[in-house]
């Protein structure tokens, strides 16, 4: 089976290759295949881009990516989330972002929050946030090429992308055109979570992009009155799965009324989130 990641762009045949100026360059040119990885806006310098994702819906991938930025923004890192769960976006409602973007003959202008973490989501395009995204997988992947290849980001030290769960279009898009650095995987400590981080796991690894590690979201409730960790959602399996696949636990995030409040209000850069410091830690560290 063909590798899809280097599938060759439509209308590239091999005979164009003679007199291109790309053509020693090419691994078309020279019998191998050809990169999909499009080219960030000219305006935009972008250091590193994190994927956030997830086998299944349900897991607070958002709220994820959320406290990954704040946390990441808190230690003086320019930071911008790329919010490509088109059909289920919440990253605007989140930080409290108002208003449609801007735009110009250069490209379309990300939203800044308050602390400065800017943030591109298909509610800023649309003239209401509560119209359904009712498109076919073509047209949305397209789109999240256009919030990479024409939105202007500026000088950032980290993308992160704020997937749409499972292993359809768009994360297909994501990781094809999208030079991502590395991926996080959001689980739950459910009985599925087997099946959903080897999901995401599996793709990762037949697209070339190395996982960072897993953050369990939901892992417990800390009872306010005497401090003892109520299981939910059962025991959890992430320990003994990360150690069979050779990854690390980047964080182990309990169930927190009062950030999910803050995110309600649309005041989530105000959340302290001290259950992801070794996610900050390996992400900050990439070379």
């Amino acid at each position: 089976m063909a590798d899809e990641k280097n599938l060759p762009e439509e209308g590239c045949a091999p005979e164009a290759c003679a007199g291109c100026a790309n053509a020693d360059s090419c691994p078309s040119a020279n019998g191998g295949p050809q990169s999909l990885i499009e080219e960030q806006n000219r305006f935009s310098d972008i250091k590193k881009v994190i994927g956030v994702v997830s086998g299944k819906g349900g897991v607070g991938k958002s709220f994820v990516t959320g406290s990954l930025a704040v946390e990441l923004s808190k230690r003086g890192f320019q930071v911008g989330i790329l919010d490509a769960d088109l059909t289920g976006p919440s990253i605007q409602k989140m930080f409290g972002i108002q208003g449609q973007a801007e735009g110009d003959m250069n490209g379309i202008y990300p939203k800044e929050t308050a602390s400065g973490i800017r943030i591109m989501s298909i509610n800023m395009l649309l003239e209401n946030e509560e119209t359904p995204v009712i498109w076919r997988g073509p047209v949305l992947a397209g789109v999240v090429k256009q919030f990479w290849t024409d939105v202007i980001w500026g000088e950032l030290d980290y993308l992160l992308v704020d997937m749409p769960p499972g292993t359809g279009d768009v994360p297909l898009t994501v990781f094809q055109s999208i030079p991502l650095d590395g991926i996080v995987i959001v689980t739950s400590p459910q009985d599925l979570v087997t099946m959903i981080v080897k999901k995401a796991y599996n793709m990762a690894e037949e697209m070339n992009v190395p996982v960072l590690g897993i953050i369990e979201n939901y892992s417990y409730l800390e009872c306010p009155d005497c401090g003892k960790k109520i299981k939910v959602f059962g025991e959890s399996h992430i320990d003994s799965l990360a150690a069979a696949m050779n990854l690390p636990v980047l964080g182990k995030m309990p169930i927190m009324p009062e950030l999910t409040e803050l995110s309600d209000e649309g005041r989530f850069e105000f959340i302290k989130n001290d259950k992801i410091d070794e996610a900050i830690k390996v992400i900050s560290e990439l070379k």
